[in-house]
């Protein structure tokens, strides 16, 4: 897929624009949108990201949109599985509703610093070795592995990693918020506010992620300019769907479950390209395996698709279930009459 200059140049710009628009614009001022002000934004930027697919089936063909489409799909839902941690992030630190905004907004934007900087670095490791493919198949199948051990989520899978317990630790810190501001001075000494231990908190959290999400994608698509915009149209619009979905977040149950499958099945893909093209002496003396097939996108994008439906579909049937069965019990329990006088 060649893709000019310029046209990288206009991408860049417009998605850069959106951003500013988003960040200057609306989130101008911290508050908690509105239904309808989540469910417009969401419906702009998927519309978008479907546009701009189709643009890319015009002048490229179904070959790359379809890459376009399985990368942004899959991006798009380890972004959804993120919201569960920062929803998890912003429950532990208390963070006041009208401020949360501000506190998603930075930390979607250090999420496109992470991937940003993993894609430059993960293009230039493809195109200097191609073993490459190996070593993100095996660390997508090790994180699968790991995601389905967690299982359905819960408050408990989120865990301090060391950079938020050495803030902790070294910071001078208030327990009070100020505003939306990281830092506050109290009897004149500068302490940091609860907003700072969040930012750093999502910072770090969007690394871990940028971690699993890149070869995810590579598995999808070497193309970086596919790459890039699909990681940017997956961050797209998820501030407005966190506190659109707010606790159905946790209906989700599956989702993890769902992701592990597609993460093994994206990590055998790449394991299986990795053979057909391989360099390694100590591996068929350094041949091509030519009898590892190549997945098709079309298969992928269809695997990806189903995959997510059933989880879907799964997590709210379970879901249901749960509160039937929480109503039943509570209607079955005896209730308690006060003692006559």
């Amino acid at each position: 897929m060649h893709v000019a200059d310029y046209v990288w140049y206009i991408t860049v710009g417009l998605l850069l624009a959106l951003l500013a628009f988003d960040v200057f614009v609306i989130g101008r001022r911290p508050h908690e949108p509105t239904t309808r002000e989540s469910a417009t934004a969401i419906a702009f930027y998927v519309g978008l990201a479907v546009v701009f697919g189709l643009g890319v089936w015009w002048f490229s063909g179904g070959e790359y949109a379809g890459q376009f489409f399985a990368g942004w799909l899959t991006e798009y839902s380890l972004s959804v599985d993120n919201l569960f941690i920062f929803l998890i992030i912003m429950s532990r630190f208390g963070v006041p509703r009208k401020y949360q905004q501000t506190a998603l907004l930075v930390g979607i934007i250090l999420a496109l610093v992470f991937r940003g900087v993993f894609i430059a670095v993960g293009a230039a490791a493809i195109n200097e070795f191609s073993w490459i493919f190996y070593i993100f198949g095996a660390f997508l199948v090790y994180t699968a592995v790991h995601m389905a051990k967690e299982g359905m989520n819960d408050d408990d899978d989120f865990k301090e990693n060391a950079m938020i317990r050495f803030a902790k630790k070294r910071l001078n810190a208030t327990d009070e918020y100020n505003g939306v501001k990281l830092t506050v001075k109290q009897n004149g000494k500068r302490l940091v506010t609860p907003m700072a231990l969040v930012i750093i908190a999502l910072g770090t959290t969007d690394l871990l992620f940028a971690l699993d999400s890149i070869p995810a994608i590579y598995g999808l698509t070497q193309e970086p300019f596919l790459v890039f915009t699909a990681n940017v149209f997956a961050l797209m619009g998820l501030r407005q769907l966190y506190f659109l979905l707010g606790d159905l977040l946790r209906r989700l149950v599956y989702l993890s479950l769902g992701l592990s499958v597609i993460l093994v099945f994206i990590g055998v893909k790449l394991v299986l390209h990795a053979m057909h093209v391989n360099e390694l002496p100590f591996i068929n003396g350094g041949h091509h395996i030519d009898w590892a097939p190549e997945i098709p996108i079309w298969f992928s994008l269809g695997f990806i698709v189903v995959t997510l439906a059933v989880t879907t579909v799964l997590s709210l049937l379970k879901s249901r279930s749960m509160r039937a069965a929480e109503a039943k019990q509570a209607q079955e329990q005896p209730e308690l009459h006060p003692k006559e006088s």
